[in-house]
């Protein structure tokens, strides 16, 4: 069958969209013949990419971000029954906020690179997070997520920065920083339960908690160095008992850098499953959407999704 292209004409602040003859040249210069998709509303990647795997597609090509990446990931898994099938390969074409998949793949340092990707490219399986909590509606909610899974502070600065259309329009970055300074002065931390693999289950203070498959996250930030998408790990950073003036005083530079681990009320350590219980407030956000609450179980998918790249 034809390769599906699926496209997020509002991803980068509509960029995707102004730019859409220029990508599509580019992808007619690539590719002999494909089907297109444009998405409409949150969600509608997914059913687009559940309904092309069960019809037979088996190459799907996501324009935009990591958001629209993620979509059409879940899609294809929905349509595989709960994985994507083995034969199934996704192809990010980066256009988005925040890209870190592509990023990790090395597609963003070339415009054309993509482009070509798209047959010369490589095949590599990596891993993905498979995630379960309580939706927002209080139904539970199972969704996989490609670079990284978070609960308390960062998920409530994505879920502020997702609800401010006027801040995103001046910026996602500016949008973003506006938001962990509000957050940051104002958020406090929560007690937890918490228990991963087979350790017994521990009770601590928690800020925040990011449960990450590649090293770098939320438009390029170094969340969790060291990281690899596909040794079969999650790498858990937790954020405990830091106090407001030392995020604040350090800005956001220590994330992209990655020296956050060397705090003292940071922690990084690789795991394989996790189980989180904690308080409702708590929101949890998969690759920078909000996606529900606390409690949440996660666990790595080793091997999970074949990315061609």
């Amino acid at each position: 069958m034809k390769p599906l292209v699926i496209a997020n004409p509002l991803s980068r602040r509509g960029r995707t969209g102004a730019r859409w003859p220029e990508i599509e040249a580019r992808l007619r210069n690539s590719l002999d013949t494909f089907d297109l998709a444009f998405t409409r509303e949150a969600g509608h990647a997914i059913a687009l990419a559940r309904e092309a795997v069960r019809g037979g597609c088996r190459h799907l090509i996501a324009v935009g971000g990591d958001g629209t990446m993620n979509e059409v990931a879940n899609g294809m898994a929905q349509g595989g029954g709960g994985l994507p099938p083995a034969d199934a390969v996704l192809s990010p074409i980066p256009s988005g906020t925040g890209s870190d998949t592509a990023r990790m793949l090395g597609l963003l340092e070339d415009p054309v690179r993509p482009y070509t990707a798209l047959v010369a490219g490589a095949s590599r399986r990596i891993d993905l997070i498979r995630v379960r909590c309580a939706g927002l509606d209080g139904k539970p909610v199972e969704r996989l997520a490609l670079v990284c899974a978070s609960f308390g502070a960062a998920a409530e600065i994505s879920h502020r920065t997702s609800a401010s259309p006027m801040l995103k329009a001046l910026g996602g970055r500016f949008s973003y920083y506006a938001h962990t300074l509000a957050v940051t002065l104002t958020y406090g931390r929560h007690p937890v339960a918490m228990a991963h693999d087979a350790e017994p289950a521990e009770r601590c203070d928690v800020y925040t908690g990011l449960i990450c498959n590649q090293e770098r996250a939320g438009g390029g930030m170094r969340l969790a160095p060291g990281a690899d998408p596909r040794d079969g790990e999650l790498d858990l950073v937790l954020f405990g008992g830091i106090r407001r003036r030392d995020i604040l005083l350090r800005g956001p530079r220590w994330l992209y850098e990655g020296r956050h681990v060397e705090h003292p009320q940071v922690s990084l350590r690789r795991i394989r499953r996790l189980a989180v219980d904690g308080p409702a407030e708590m929101l949890v956000d998969l690759d920078g959407e909000t996606v529900g609450r606390l409690p949440l179980e996660a666990e790595a998918l080793p091997a999970a999704l074949t990315l061609r790249a």
